[in-house]
């Protein structure tokens, strides 16, 4: 568990020291290549809750992804507008305050999971796979449709939302926040999986009955961490949205689902900072082979199928496995 801890901590400052080596060097966009990494791993640490620690594969988590991104995008939009959100039965404006429109992002994607959770944890398997997807599939559509913000066009933002006391245009200050934000998110899932719920979370994915026996109902621990983790990667939406300065349906997509679980399996399931290099590895490979050839997801297809074959617990547990066989 220690090597795991060292690696974590090399990651965590590989983070922090290479934007300011770009910084110093004058690189804005390797600042907004990590910005993208960080957010991404957001996402996926919010999944990471529901699928590592409750076993729930869900294949709409763009769902979440998204209405936090819309929420960024409607509340900017009107304030640029400087027209109402609505005005029956009550005034809601736009704003450009970060911390306001993350509120709402987190309170939205929350809600959002909820209802779908609800709905969807009372089935299992390749059924909770199908409704997930189904969902996700029906908020895609109907951003689409939604033709009063751009429909599958999507809606630009034209300046940056703010934040008290800093500069969100520079780009090493926004990302500094989306830093934070990530740590704050990490410990907080570092918590919940050693806190009671966690323990029984877990417990309920690998033996509901038991857990039955004990007097706890796994159908709520399971809805509580899919709310959970539909809040945090809504959270994560707003700050990518926020990043792009655009949202678009492609934010609902299924191939956003699997972006964002793709990330837990390159860096290992369950794994605390499994998320975090699995978006490094794949920020990272898009970037390069990206620039050299249309079909560089070939070659993460064949990195993921590696992974899933040879690397027990992703490349976190692969590489913490390595250091401690020569340890």
């Amino acid at each position: 568990m220690m090597q795991e801890r060292t690696l974590n901590a090399l990651v965590l400052a590989g983070l922090i020291a290479i934007p300011l080596f770009a910084y110093v060097t004058d690189e804005p966009f390797t600042i907004t290549l990590a910005t993208r990494t960080v957010i991404l791993a957001m996402a996926a640490v919010g999944l990471n809750i529901a699928l590592g620690l409750g076993g729930l594969v869900s294949l709409g988590h763009a769902v979440f992804f998204g209405l936090g991104g819309y929420a960024m995008g409607l509340l900017a939009y009107h304030a640029q507008t400087y027209t109402p959100l609505m005005e029956v039965p009550f005034l809601i404006e736009g704003t450009k305050s970060m911390p306001v429109i993350w509120l709402v992002a987190v309170i939205v994607s929350a809600f959002a999971a909820l209802i779908i959770g609800y709905l969807s944890l009372r089935t299992s398997g390749g059924y909770f796979i199908m409704i997930t997807l189904a969902f996700g599939q029906m908020f895609f559509f109907f951003a689409i449709s939604w033709s009063a913000y751009g429909g599958e066009d999507g809606l630009s933002i034209y300046v940056r939302n703010g934040f008290p006391g800093l500069n969100t245009l520079d780009p090493i200050q926004f990302y500094a926040i989306c830093l934070t934000l990530l740590a704050i998110v990490l410990w907080f899932a570092s918590r919940l999986a050693c806190s009671p719920f966690g323990l029984a979370l877990n417990a309920a994915r690998q033996s509901p009955d038991r857990v039955r026996a004990m007097g706890l109902d796994p159908f709520r621990l399971r809805l509580v961490a899919f709310v959970v983790s539909g809040a945090i990667t809504g959270l994560a939406g707003a700050l990518f949205a926020d990043l792009n300065r655009f949202v678009s349906p492609a934010m609902f997509s299924w191939q956003m689902s699997g972006e964002i679980m793709i990330l837990i399996i390159l860096g290992g399931t369950g794994r605390l900072y499994g998320p975090v290099l699995g978006a490094i590895v794949f920020v990272t490979l898009e970037h390069t082979l990206g620039d050299i050839s249309d079909y560089w997801l070939i070659f993460l297809g064949l990195l993921l199928l590696a992974v899933v074959l040879f690397a027990k617990g992703g490349l976190i547990g692969a590489l913490s496995s390595r250091r401690t066989a020569h340890g």
